[in-house]
């Protein structure tokens, strides 16, 4: 029988760094994008999972409502003020099941088959194939060391059709590692608010700063109801737990919450009392200030390192935080080849063109991930990538 799949998914390719992490086998994960391990509150979560299925097991195992179990939202609302300085009296707050799923929540609300997404290029390759699953077309804007060209995202809107919101994650991009500044974090507001298309602002490594100052989010001066702002704490807390929260609107947050009911019902009751525990407890800032040393430690490793083994052979800009190095390969290397000679020498990496808008495009740049190696793993892959470019020189 021959399966007629819907146009987005017929069309939709597996993620390339699934792929790769699928099939990397005994090499250093140098592709990976996964939290330290040492950065999990392993002790905080083993105690407050005990507890609530010992003191509410029922509360636990029941259904629950789709915005999210209350008193947790209400524990979000405050964080949402107070640390991120996002949500007024218009916003409301719900939970949902790890921030991609907003994406997909946001995808099924706004985007008709045809409808235009202006996405940072490159850009996280999970938001970027959450919004091709609706067929919905992709316009790509040039990113820079300090974020969006603005001048390209302007021309962009002036000319896509049908462009229904901007995507982009202004804190330690996804693949770039690159921070928007507060300059154009604010043009790019006025520019959404001129051309009457939406922000979708992602933020899964604000919490990961390690040098720098903080800079305002997009959402913390959204006084016109156009930010939609995408929490996570799967670089906080853990990944395998799946909570993330969206601050939006109301009358967004009521059709995002219509739109989750078609998707899981609710975010798994556990996993939000674990993290309404946590936050209640007021572990945050003592939690991220720890993760903090650990990230700079890893970070400065892998690009000390650099400097000293790749010099040669690519150039790089060090990042201030998230988890992240974006390489550029000297003209000499292509990067195709060279990720795969480098998996065959047991190191592995992802190319550039899998965060690509256009994935037949040419890119030479590769992304490199510090939190997951150990530390002796971050030493030893980047020798073999040194290893790696030497011998495809000769």
């Amino acid at each position: 029988m021959k399966y007629n799949f819907s146009k987005g998914m017929a069309e939709l390719k597996p993620s390339a760094i699934r792929e790769i992490l699928k099939n990397s086998g005994d090499t250093i994960p140098l592709s990976a994008g996964n939290p330290a391990p040492d950065a999990f509150p392993v002790s905080d979560i083993q105690q407050i999972a005990a507890s609530i299925l010992e003191k509410e097991p029922i509360l636990a195992l029941q259904y629950g409502v789709t915005e999210g179990y209350a008193p947790l939202i209400d524990e979000l609302t405050k964080l949402a003020h107070n640390r991120y300085k996002v949500g007024n009296e218009n916003d409301s707050v719900i939970v949902v099941s790890g921030a991609t799923q907003i994406m997909s929540l946001v995808s099924h609300c706004f985007l008709n088959p045809g409808d235009t997404v202006i996405c940072e290029d490159p850009s996280f390759i999970g938001s970027l194939n959450c919004f091709r699953s609706v067929a919905a077309k992709l316009a790509g804007v040039p990113v820079e060391s300090d974020g969006m060209n603005m001048e390209a995202l302007e021309e962009t809107l002036k000319t896509a059709e049908n462009a229904k919101f901007i995507y982009t994650i202004p804190n330690f991009q996804n693949p770039t590692g690159a921070t928007m500044s507060l300059e154009k974090r604010k043009k790019l507001y006025e520019l959404a608010k001129k051309y009457g298309v939406l922000i979708l602002e992602d933020n899964p490594y604000g919490d990961l700063r390690v040098a720098g100052e903080d800079i305002p989010s997009i959402k913390s001066f959204d006084t016109d109801g156009i930010v939609i702002y995408a929490g996570s704490f799967s670089k906080v807390i853990a990944p395998g737990i799946r909570v993330g929260f969206v601050v939006s609107p109301s009358e967004i947050s009521a059709k995002l919450t219509v739109a989750k009911q078609t998707q899981d019902v609710h975010t798994a009751m556990l996993s939000q009392l674990i993290v309404y525990e946590w936050l209640k407890a007021g572990k945050i800032d003592e939690h991220v200030k720890k993760n903090k040393v650990i990230y700079k430690r890893k970070l400065d490793l892998m690009c000390d390192t650099m400097d000293e083994y790749l010099s040669d052979y690519l150039t790089f800009n060090r990042p201030e935080g998230g988890l992240f190095v974006w390489a550029k390969l000297n003209d000499e290397f292509e990067m195709i080849p060279f990720v795969k000679k480098a998996s065959e020498n047991g190191v592995s990496v992802v190319p550039g063109t899998a965060f690509l808008i256009d994935t037949e495009a040419t890119c030479n740049y590769i992304r490199l991930n510090f939190s997951t190696p150990s530390d002796e793993g971050i030493v030893k892959g980047i020798k073999i990538l040194a290893e790696t470019a030497a011998e495809m020189r000769k």
